[in-house]
């Protein structure tokens, strides 16, 4: 496989280079390019499967290479290189955009590749890059990437009523549809940590706020969501729960 680097810091891009020559030996070809112009450029002549891209660089943020890039030219799979505050990689997450943290770990960049490598060709990365772009600029999330089987779904946080755990998978209920993702609610739960519209009555239970139809006292206490469905209430979260829901 060929990879590109693109980085304005030398040093930067020779630690890459050298944990890349060390751990992943599917990767049989590293190109360095100093700024995203040039890198550019030597995506479209060389055309790798993998392309490493800092985000803070001079002149032009890795985040503009869709200004320079059509949409239908992403068969390629980026992983950031970023030393971006909680706030962004909590982006980052939300639009199942891969990155990894500086300083640079061997691991880290292993598992980086692997993934990448398994999404080649199916993880509609243009897409993603668009999400991860308004959520940064806005300072605002509003969707979910969701892995799917034939690719990424992006589901609106106003879309999903309730997030249900089902071993190691999550049924998630939205307005129109159930979908079942191969991740277990601890994944969601961490996800949506500061999206407030979202609650955790329960450990098998994640929900959103604005679909509660009724609370019932009957039978301990549970939640009637808007789609009929019950979600049940920890004993320690019914006070919490109900001091919330007052203040809505």
């Amino acid at each position: 496989m060929k990879a590109i680097l693109i980085d304005d810091e030398p040093k930067a891009r020779r630690l890459l280079e050298v944990l890349l020559k060390e751990n992943c030996p599917k990767v049989t070809r590293i190109i360095q390019a100093e700024d995203l112009l040039s890198g550019v450029a030597l995506i479209k002549e060389e055309e790798p499967q993998l392309v490493f891209l800092d985000i803070e660089m001079p002149e032009h943020s890795g985040l503009e290479i869709l200004n320079f890039i059509d949409k239908e030219s992403f068969n390629f799979e980026i992983i950031f290189t970023t030393a971006y505050s909680e706030y962004a990689i909590q982006a980052f997450e939300l639009s199942a955009v891969d990155y990894l943290l500086k300083p640079l770990r061997a691991q880290n960049v292993l598992t980086a590749v692997e993934k990448a490598i398994t999404n080649l060709g199916a993880s509609r990365i243009n897409l993603k890059l668009e999400e991860l772009k308004e959520a940064l600029s806005s300072a605002q999330f509003k969707k979910i990437a969701l892995p799917v089987s034939n690719g990424i779904r992006f589901v609106p946080f106003d879309e999903i009523m309730l997030l249900e755990a089902d071993g190691m998978y999550t049924k998630i209920s939205t307005i129109q549809e159930e979908i079942f993702i191969s991740k277990p609610l601890r994944h969601f739960v961490d996800l949506l940590d500061k999206i407030p519209i979202f609650y955790r009555p329960h450990r098998s239970f994640l929900i959103n706020l604005s679909f509660i139809q009724q609370y019932v006292k009957s039978d301990g206490g549970y939640i009637l969501m808007d789609n009929g469905k019950s979600v049940s209430i920890s004993k320690d979260k019914k006070e919490e729960f109900l001091e919330l829901v007052n203040t809505i």
